[in-house]
């Protein structure tokens, strides 16, 4: 491996699940990779044991009442400390990076991410809401500065994946799988009882908590719908959802011949993270590997829409276009949040979603400045329908 240069990595959201789990993988391969940016919104604890670990050029905390806590724990270390929103977007321009992996959980990772583009730096991609929310400008970015936006979710990665190598083969449909989270076949009578531990609680994946909660509502996979049609540039009509229990397909390409490309491996996200950060390359490591023999069998099934609304809600969205996912994206984000502190019951996410789309003025081609309107209003009127909650 020793022909492959050294690959500075910043990893936006280096708490989160995705941001640790990227620090095992550049700790396993030091060779390959190097920690230069590490941030994190809130976290402070963590942040200062990873940048003391790692030892990255440049750490930014968001939340700027911790700064001096950071600052203090890091002087004597060559360590520059940032705080801020804007010492985020600031820090992405920087050239001291060669690729960003964008894991800020929610609409907070669009600027940065923004930046990073414009700056021409390739993004390994686990912020979907980045997409969800401006995928048109994201894309036409990309496209403008030619960077790659490689995705990190297992789903895209799996679709990535098994389009290398086709070219200008033309894709049929692809199959977004998911696993139907903790209550798969549950019905409303059930949910509406459902407390804020039961959700958290997933049967496959160990994840965050606002990624925990949109999986057992299928708003997940609903974000991963509309993230879908634009990294892969489809229509709604070519991507279809099917629940696979056992998460090990982790999704299909079928083309235009009939021939379907699955991606396999058992539950990790850690490979679909080295995958992004050591493209194009396939790199050694020692997870886990899947058995054919156990489980024996694969089971997929029809999404109950009527049942997890929040799936048929985001392809809705979809289908609308325009700011519609922005104002989707906003009032979940919201819900989440409303429901992880106790506030709102588990049915109650969806209402607070489809009334602020009801609510929401359309906007058919919006700019980036309409985006940022729509999102402050989505979640200012989220809000009021979740303070009538009491």
């Amino acid at each position: 491996m020793s022909n492959i240069p050294k690959k500075r990595i910043a990893i936006f959201g280096s708490t989160g699940s995705i941001g640790t789990q990227a620090l095992d993988v550049i700790a396993a391969n030091p060779d390959l990779f190097s920690a230069e940016v590490l941030t994190a919104m809130t976290n402070h604890t963590l942040l200062i044991e990873q940048a003391i670990r790692f030892e990255p050029a440049v750490v930014v905390i968001g939340e700027e009442t911790k700064y001096h806590l950071v600052k203090e724990a890091l002087a004597g270390k060559d360590i520059k400390v940032f705080c801020g929103e804007q010492a985020l977007q600031e820090v992405a321009s920087m050239s001291i990076y060669d690729m960003m992996l964008a894991a800020i959980v929610g609409y907070a990772g669009l600027k940065p991410t923004l930046r990073a583009i414009e700056a021409g730096k390739p993004i390994a991609l686990a912020n979907k809401e980045t997409l969800v929310v401006a995928g048109d400008i994201i894309i036409r970015k990309a496209l403008e500065y030619r960077v790659p936006i490689i995705p990190v979710d297992s789903e895209h990665s799996a679709i990535f994946q098994c389009l290398v190598g086709e070219g200008r083969n033309k894709i049929e449909k692809i199959i977004l799988t998911a696993s139907g989270g903790p209550f798969f076949g549950k019905k409303p009578n059930f949910l509406v009882n459902v407390k804020r531990e039961h959700a958290l609680q997933h049967p496959n994946w160990s994840m965050g908590a606002k990624i925990t909660i949109d999986s057992a509502t299928l708003m997940n996979k609903g974000l991963e719908v509309i993230e879908a049609k634009w990294l892969f540039n489809l229509r709604p009509d070519q991507i279809q959802v099917v629940v696979h229990p056992q998460s090990i397909i982790h999704s299909l390409v079928q083309f235009e011949d009939g021939s379907i490309k699955a991606q396999m491996g058992l539950p990790d996200m850690k490979l679909p993270i080295q995958y992004a950060m050591a493209f194009p390359q396939r790199i050694p490591n020692d997870f886990p590997r899947y058995n054919f023999i156990q489980p024996s069998t694969l089971h997929f099934h029809e999404p109950d829409l009527k049942t997890f609304r929040n799936l048929a809600l985001a392809i809705e969205a979809m289908k609308q276009g325009g700011n519609m996912p922005c104002v989707l994206n906003a009032a979940n984000e919201l819900a989440v949040y409303a429901f992880l502190r106790n506030r709102i019951g588990f049915l109650d996410m969806t209402d607070v979603v489809e009334k602020t789309m009801m609510q929401i003025p359309y906007i058919e081609h919006p700019t980036l400045e309409d985006y940022f309107e729509t999102d402050g209003e989505a979640r200012t009127f989220a809000a009021s329908i979740i303070h009538l909650y009491g």
